[in-house]
């Protein structure tokens, strides 16, 4: 009696052996769907380069290397250099990350570490949002508001005590309109703080407390818990989110185009006017005319994507080598 009353209906085991047959056949077409997704990503990615490539070969068949080395941009003369252009985009890159960086791991350390619990969320929301603001609206502000403030209060008086012929006074040359490359790289440190912040602060919260209780029980101080634990803790998720926020200065458009000051040729102060690879696309592509212009410009979007691509590379590169350790 006790075994037929354990013994489970043939309804019931075909029943089970119906649904394993089926979650075997859904598993299969999980995995070609994954498959699938993941080859037209691939495909996607390999399409966009094919594409920059071949729209972009004309300007590297016409200037070669020179394309590279020479910051001249003359559509009159169909002379076409990217050098300004790359470098513009490189130092307002760097500075911006040089000025967001130590903002946003204090951000994010007194967000965790040191911030009353009363204003951690508003304090972490107001993060957040900044992160949401469309970049035309960081742009637009820093045209009509920051760059008149910064002309009159930081720009004019640092260039009206440069001494003539100083190394400060070459390096703090230009138009005294508040557009140039240091303001550009500031609305871009503006830009990416939220997004470096938010996510130093989401890799802090990940780390056991009892890991910080035990430093603080042996008798560290905050900033020895900071310094010892937390950010050798997270030293391999920080690398990606610096990288994330190099990311989004590279790739950044219209507000470095509202105030670089759109000038092609090479940056020779931090106060010069300048141009970037996304700026120079934003403000060209729409009246370039078929042929070298448009080449050019094309050339400079492969350009854009290598340098991300390097960047990208790079960061995966120091996180293997953290991961590592």
């Amino acid at each position: 009696m006790t075994a037929a009353a354990d013994t489970p209906p043939a309804a019931t085991v075909a029943r089970g052996r119906s649904r394993l047959a089926q979650g075997a056949a859904f598993d299969g077409i999980f995995e070609y769907l994954c498959l699938g997704a993941a080859t037209f990503l691939l495909l996607a990615l390999g399409g966009i380069v094919i594409s920059l490539v071949i729209g972009g070969w004309p300007a590297f068949a016409r200037f070669g290397l020179g394309f590279f080395t020479s910051a001249e941009w003359d559509p009159v003369q169909e002379i076409f250099g990217a050098s300004g252009a790359i470098a513009g985009t490189l130092i307002s890159s760097a500075l911006a990350l040089l000025l967001a960086l130590p903002l946003s791991f204090g951000i994010a350390i007194f967000l965790v570490e040191l911030c009353p619990p009363v204003l951690r969320r508003p304090i972490g929301t107001a993060v957040e949002l900044l992160a949401g603001i469309p970049s035309i609206v960081y742009g637009m502000w820093g045209l009509f508001v920051f760059a008149p403030w910064f002309a009159k209060h930081v720009q004019i008086p640092i260039m009206m005590s440069a001494k003539p012929g100083a190394f400060w006074e070459a390096i703090t040359a230009g138009v005294p309109n508040g557009a140039g490359i240091l303001t550009a790289s500031i609305i871009l440190a503006i830009m990416i703080l939220p997004f470096i912040a938010a996510t130093m602060r989401e890799l802090l919260l990940t780390m056991p407390p009892q890991v910080r209780e035990s430093a603080y029980g042996l008798g560290s101080t905050t900033f020895e818990v900071i310094r010892k634990v937390s950010l050798p803790y997270i030293r391999t998720g920080a690398i990606g989110a610096v990288m994330l926020g190099l990311g989004r200065a590279l790739g950044e458009t219209m507000a470095v185009t509202f105030i670089i000051g759109n000038a092609h040729g090479f940056p020779t102060s931090i106060f010069a006017s300048g141009s970037t690879i996304a700026s120079t696309i934003a403000n060209e592509f729409a009246e370039a005319p078929p042929g070298l212009h448009s080449a050019s410009l094309i050339a400079l979007g492969l350009v854009l994507f290598i340098i991300t691509f390097t960047v990208l590379a790079l960061a995966r590169l120091l996180i293997g080598r953290q991961a590592n350790l």
